[in-house]
């Protein structure tokens, strides 16, 4: 039985197309013409092409965000990832977190980032939920549910990527992983954080909310018996090739078969990515012939 969150208009979304240069040195983007709610975005989505993978400059449909979110549990660390049905592109693989920026937060596209984990991961403990905080920041509790009042998760940076990247004058200071994906064009920023649970969480349930277009508006629910939300076990830093999700504080394995991951897993050429998906096999077959470096390990 699924539980309704939140309803709203799509119509209330903006966003802006972007103006792209990049150089092998950094990425500039800013903001190109006039505002698009989602369908004129989308419409926009279609691919385009790069000669040079290192130096371009390309006008783009979008920008989006994604977080690369890591959290301890039972002395391991794991990759947070969470499942998605892509209607516009007819599949459903497993992603990091990850939103659209809307047009008044282009040039602080951190701020979307942690709000969509306070939109898309739900952390359930002791039959109330946990609000969440980044540094000076409350996230938003965007959910009518009962939230923890004297509980709640940090979020903090782990390291950056190597390249800066920059909205006009101004320099992205937590340095964001970039890619352009070309079929859809649309410049992604990966964020790498950690999430960490407080002590008296001893039972975490973890589920992911995401919004679904129905009859003509985007509605979130809360479906418990697909949780939809799973965890990545690293050692030392790389994936293991196992898959769980986490119920009342148990890791309960879940099966790989099958299995597709969005273009943020792909080979990245420069700051391009090319691919649409990858298998998870295919995945881990392309991280065990890779140095392994940890910025390009997902995306």
């Amino acid at each position: 039985m699924s539980r309704l969150l939140a309803r709203k208009a799509p119509g209330t979304f903006k966003t802006l197309p972007l103006y792209v240069e990049a150089t092998a040195d950094g990425l500039n983007y800013r903001g190109l013409g006039l505002p698009l709610n989602f369908a004129q975005m989308l419409e926009r989505r279609r691919p385009v092409e790069a000669a040079d993978s290192q130096r371009f400059a390309l006008e783009l449909a979008n920008l989006g965000v994604s977080v690369r979110l890591t959290m301890a549990w039972q002395g391991r660390d794991h990759w947070l990832l969470v499942r998605q049905q892509r209607p516009d592109r007819g599949d459903t693989v497993l992603k990091l977190i990850s939103g659209y920026v809307p047009a008044h937060e282009l040039n602080l596209p951190l701020l979307t980032a942690i709000q969509e984990v306070a939109e898309e991961c739900l952390i359930e403990n002791g039959g109330s939920w946990l609000g969440g905080r980044y540094a000076d920041t409350w996230l938003p509790t965007p959910y009518p549910l009962r939230y923890h009042e004297d509980s709640h998760f940090r979020l903090s940076p782990l390291s950056g990527a190597a390249r800066p990247v920059q909205c006009g004058n101004l320099m992205l200071m937590e340095r964001p992983r970039a890619y352009v994906h070309l079929p859809t064009a649309s410049l992604q920023l990966v964020y790498d954080l950690r999430l960490e649970l407080p002590k008296d969480c001893r039972q975490p349930s973890l589920f992911h909310v995401d919004e679904r277009l129905e009859d003509g508006e985007l509605v979130a629910r809360l479906e418990r018996r697909r949780p939809d939300i799973y965890l990545l076990p690293l050692n030392n830093g790389l994936p293991t090739g196992e898959l769980c999700t986490l119920r009342r504080g148990e890791l309960v394995a879940a099966s790989t078969r099958g299995l597709w991951l969005s273009e943020g897993f792909a080979a990245q050429d420069g700051w391009l990515v090319r691919d649409e998906r990858i298998r998870w096999r295919d995945w881990l077959a392309q991280l065990s012939r890779t140095e392994r470096e940890p910025g390009r390990l997902a995306g």
